[in-house]
């Protein structure tokens, strides 16, 4: 609904605004949610431990192997930040690129899996050397590591600059993982900031770096 909106507008309609302007009476958003099934903690056989919402011990274990696993410093004190998705600009990512050296002076670690861009693949190249044992970058898209991360982070950060709906919200979401969104498209639909009522994740509304890292 929020995107049906937005693309009514000059920066988010490329030129096609009037038109939909026009149209607007028969211009409606969808929500689309997600399998619920196939994305299961309690069930998920491709994860380290299975866990619910009324016994997350198991999400603690997906933790620490997921460490393991991409080489970052077992330590469960450590936040991990997931990021899962596309390495291209409308997903926010010149944000993070602004600011994920002051992000790395807080106790945390970095797991980011996802391809696109050569300029943001070969940031996120950089960091990993720079940061050795605190970020983790692998290029690509391997849908059995996407869940590890969804399971073992603590976060899952996605500064969308554009965002029609969005799937990785939800799926982190359904593995107890608390999502930090810009507040645009799909994702202001689906995820209400901590300090208002049924607060599900953490929000920012303007595009900009020191924001998202506030």
């Amino acid at each position: 609904p929020t995107y049906a909106k937005e693309i009514q507008t000059a920066q988010y309609a490329h030129g096609l605004q009037d038109i939909i302007c026009k149209n607007e009476f028969k211009l409606t958003g969808i929500l689309n949610g997600i399998d619920v099934e196939s994305y299961d903690p309690s069930t998920d056989p491709e994860i380290p431990a299975t866990f619910s919402k009324f016994d997350l011990s198991g999400k603690a274990k997906c933790k620490e192997e997921l460490q393991k696993e991409l080489g970052l410093e077992v330590d469960p004190g450590k936040m991990v930040i997931g990021m899962v998705g596309r390495l291209v600009s409308h997903k926010g990512l010149d944000l993070v690129r602004v600011v994920c050296d002051k992000i790395m002076e807080g106790n945390v670690q970095i797991a980011i899996l996802g391809s696109g861009e050569s300029a943001f693949e070969s940031f996120f190249r950089d960091m990993q050397a720079r940061y050795p044992g605190k970020i983790s970058f692998v290029c690509g898209f391997i849908p059995a590591l996407a869940k590890r991360i969804y399971a073992g982070s603590d976060v899952f950060l996605m500064p969308s600059k554009s965002e029609p709906c969005g799937l990785a919200q939800m799926i982190a979401l359904r593995y107890g993982t608390i999502p930090i969104v810009r507040e645009t498209g799909g994702l202001k639909d689906s995820i209400k900031d901590v300090g208002g009522i049924k607060g599900n994740g953490f929000t920012f509304q303007t595009y900009n770096a020191e924001d998202m890292l506030d």
